[in-house]
């Protein structure tokens, strides 16, 4: 069994044994939900629904606004209290339709599903972007737009991206384990659009119990398999992951499809499955709550729409005082001020940290450790520089908007440099002024 892997990374504690032997669990949300209009990349969606109105679970509250959109779907039955700003876990105030749970979790009809084998390419499109699904590993593309490319011939991998490479988090494992059958059911679909591709589930070798699973449910299958790599962070970023897999390179000007190869986290294939077989749209998602300061970390089957603020006491209540809180893990994971934030498509996690570790940072020493680490073989100390003192040009002509924000640069930094956040506010910068 190979194993194999890219140049550069680090290799953080994994913190996985809090939650890896949980079983997924639903929860049940208690107070009212919010569903922020922009949780995906692309256009806002536009409410269908209006204050006063009860709704279902299911039911369209929000229609696309254009191709690259998303709609989105209440997640409980209720009423819709009002359609107003909201914090959500970026820190801003986004437009948001706010439903009082009335706790009956009265389903929307679902109509008569036809067997998604009779569905011609075009459909199978369609049911995706009408059930709301997008890249759930949090980028948040809208999915049916990355599936629908222009030559599907050209495409030779479908790549299930099943790495969980992040500290703590292990829902994507749980799922992976506990539901292998629908994973691959769900790739069968995604292959049915790439005559010529072939499945591959990418874990890496840390994962026994998954490994051997997806292996069991690919056995009789001719175009999927399993290929196990190095336990390494950033394995899975998506760069990364195809060059270890199939041993293309892209920057980040091009696209997956570019290589060959369509990826998709391991959520995203699930939930595409569900709506192809069960005609469900995306209403929950699994993520992992975890921390050392929480009693009871677990991985829950979460409504989309469920404040952040419920979760710690469904993992026990806190076994010492709460000192930071972040969506997601700690490596790319997004620090949260506040818990009264909704779970959203693109959440992961939650992580409760007892300790908040704030480091004082000193000169760069020179000692080149930043540069051993970065996959993308980069200078991140010179590009941090610059980035610093606001000199653009030069620092897009050293690569800076090469740059993938991993934070393996920031970990390994003797200095306690912040080198990934600075890189990365001025590779946003650049963006917004439509520089690259």
């Amino acid at each position: 069994m190979a194993h194999v892997t890219f140049k550069g990374g680090v290799f953080p504690h994994k913190r996985k044994r809090f939650t890896r032997d949980r079983k997924l669990e639903e929860y049940l949300p208690k107070g009212e939900l919010v569903f922020p209009l922009l949780q995906h990349i692309g256009g806002a969606a536009i409410p269908v629904v209006s204050p006063g109105e009860r709704v279902l679970e299911g039911q369209l509250i929000a229609k696309a606004s254009g191709d690259i959109s998303s709609p989105i779907h209440a997640s409980v039955s209720g009423t819709v209290r009002s359609i107003e700003p909201r914090l959500t876990v970026s820190g801003k105030q986004i437009p948001s339709i706010v439903i009082e749970n009335d706790g009956e979790y009265e389903e929307y009809p679902i109509p008569p599903v036809r067997p998604w084998t009779e569905l011609e390419p075009g459909e199978r499109l369609r049911s995706i972007r009408e059930a709301g699904i997008v890249g759930l590993g949090g980028a948040g593309f809208p999915t049916h737009v990355k599936l629908a490319v222009r030559n599907p011939k050209r495409i030779r991998y479908v790549i299930v991206n099943g790495t969980e490479c992040e500290p703590y988090m292990t829902s994507d494992y749980r799922r992976m384990v506990e539901e292998p059958e629908r994973l691959v059911e769900g790739l069968r679909i995604v292959l049915s659009l790439f005559e010529r591709a072939i499945g591959i589930f990418a874990l890496e070798d840390n994962k026994r119990d998954a490994i051997t699973a997806l292996e069991l449910a690919t056995m009789e299958e001719l175009r999927s398999e399993v290929r196990v790599l190095e336990t390494k962070y950033p394995q899975g970023a998506e760069r990364m992951l195809i060059y270890a897999v199939t041993g293309a390179e892209i920057d980040s000007t091009q696209l997956p499809a570019d290589a060959g190869c369509i990826v998709l986290n391991v959520e995203t294939v699930y939930a595409i499955r569900q709506a192809l077989v069960e005609g469900r749209p995306l209403t929950k998602r699994a993520i992992t709550v975890t921390g050392k300061a929480l009693k009871s970390p677990r991985n829950l089957l979460v409504r989309l729409g469920t404040s952040f603020a419920e979760l710690p006491e469904v993992a026990g209540g806190y076994v010492r005082e709460p000192k930071k809180f972040v969506c997601g893990g700690p490596m790319r994971g997004m620090a949260l001020p506040d818990l009264n934030v909704p779970v959203i498509k693109t959440s992961a996690g939650l992580l409760c940290m007892s300790k908040e570790y704030l480091f004082k940072p000193s000169a760069c020493i020179r000692c080149g450790a930043c540069v051993e680490v970065c996959p993308i073989r980069l200078l991140p100390a010179k590009l941090a520089e610059l980035a610093a003192e606001g000199k653009e040009d030069e620092f897009r002509q050293i690569h800076g908007m090469e740059c993938l924000g991993c934070g393996s640069c920031s970990y390994v930094c003797p200095a306690r440099r912040a080198l990934a956040p600075t890189i990365q506010g001025m590779r946003r910068s650049l963006l917004a002024q439509g520089k690259r």
